[in-house]
C-alpha cells in the first residue's frame, strides 16, 4: 500500500482551495447582492451562491448550472462575469500554449471573463488548473 505524505505548505493549500469557494444558501446573501443581481440579471433563473473570498457567486444556467456566474461584493458592486463557451472559441494562442507547455490539446472548460472594467480575459482548464490569457490569447497566470 502506497502512502501519501503532504507537506504543512501543501496541506494549507489544500485548504485555503476549499475555503475559496464556498456553497451558502440564498438566505446567507446580502439583500444588496441579490438585488443588484435582479436588476443586471432579470431573466436568471435556478440561481446557486457560492462565496468567493469576499465576494458572492451567482451561478445558473446549462446543464451544470453554471454556464454563467456573476460576482457581486456583498454591497451589490459587479466585480464580473464569466460565461462558459467552447474551448473552440478561445482565442488562437491557448490552444497553442496548453499544447507547448502541457503538452496535451484537450481543454475541458473554457470561459470569457468580463470584469466591472469592461475588460475581457478568457479562462480555460486544463489538467485541474485554470489558466487566465488576455483577449488575444496571450497567458497572464495560472490560477
Amino acid at each position: 500500500m502506497k502512502k501519501i505524505i503532504l507537506s504543512i505548505p501543501a496541506l494549507m493549500l489544500l485548504a485555503t482551495g476549499v475555503a475559496n469557494a464556498q456553497k451558502v444558501k440564498s438566505s446567507a446573501v446580502p439583500v444588496a447582492t441579490k438585488a443588484a443581481l435582479v436588476k443586471k440579471y432579470p431573466q436568471a433563473t435556478g440561481i446557486t451562491w457560492e462565496k468567493e473570498k469576499a465576494n458572492y457567486e451567482a451561478n445558473w444556467g446549462g446543464k451544470s448550472g453554471e454556464d454563467m456566474s456573476v460576482q457581486f461584493t456583498p454591497e451589490g458592486a459587479f466585480v464580473e462575469e464569466v460565461v462558459a463557451i467552447s474551448p473552440s472559441a478561445l482565442p488562437a494562442g491557448v490552444a497553442t500554449y496548453v499544447k507547448e507547455k502541457y503538452k496535451v490539446t484537450k481543454i475541458k472548460e473554457a470561459g470569457k471573463v468580463t470584469d466591472a472594467a469592461g475588460v475581457v480575459t478568457y479562462e480555460a482548464e486544463v489538467k485541474g488548473r485554470d489558466l487566465v490569457f488576455d483577449g488575444n490569447g496571450k497567458f497572464l497566470k495560472e490560477d
